[in-house]
């Protein structure tokens, strides 16, 4: 398996919650510069359009947003969660999705809270590597999930 693009992935989203100075300043494990926090964002999910807006505390697609994480430990009842979203925190991030396709992740291993707040009944799937599913969680539902790696996800 080549770990550079996972390495290089991780120095990306460590970058990214570090903020614009860490962000400025990085080097991936291949020599590659990470010069920016949309292009931090580009690399923690590689394959995605380009984000709507970026700064250094968030960034914004269509139909998800990435911020940091609250310090500390975060109980997913304490997950701040719109009716209608699908929210996580994975290594130090929040994610929070609000539109129904899949999204390929890369790098999420560890454990984290998470809230399914979607219309009663949605169900969210998450997937290995070959594509079969690993969990599914049905709104409402809260918990602490283990990322061990999830590959993609589709909130609905």
């Amino acid at each position: 398996m080549n770990i550079a693009k996972p390495a290089a992935l991780l120095v990306a989203a460590t970058a990214l919650l570090a903020g614009p100075t860490v962000a400025a300043t990085a080097a991936a494990p291949d020599g590659t510069r990470v010069t920016g926090v949309q292009q931090v964002a580009d690399q923690v999910l590689a394959g995605h359009p380009k984000p709507l807006s970026a700064s250094a505390d968030k960034v914004r697609y269509d139909g998800l947003t990435l911020t940091r994480a609250p310090r500390g430990k975060v109980a997913a009842k304490d997950l701040d969660c719109a009716y209608g979203h699908l929210c996580m925190i994975v290594r130090g991030t929040k994610f929070d999705f609000y539109k129904c396709q899949t999204w390929t992740v890369n790098n999420w291993t560890g454990d984290g809270p998470f809230t399914n707040n979607q219309t009663p009944g949605t169900v969210a799937s998450f997937y290995n590597q070959d594509g079969s599913t690993r969990w599914t969680s049905t709104a409402y539902e809260a918990g602490t999930a283990t990322w061990d790696p999830i590959y993609s996800l589709r909130p609905c």
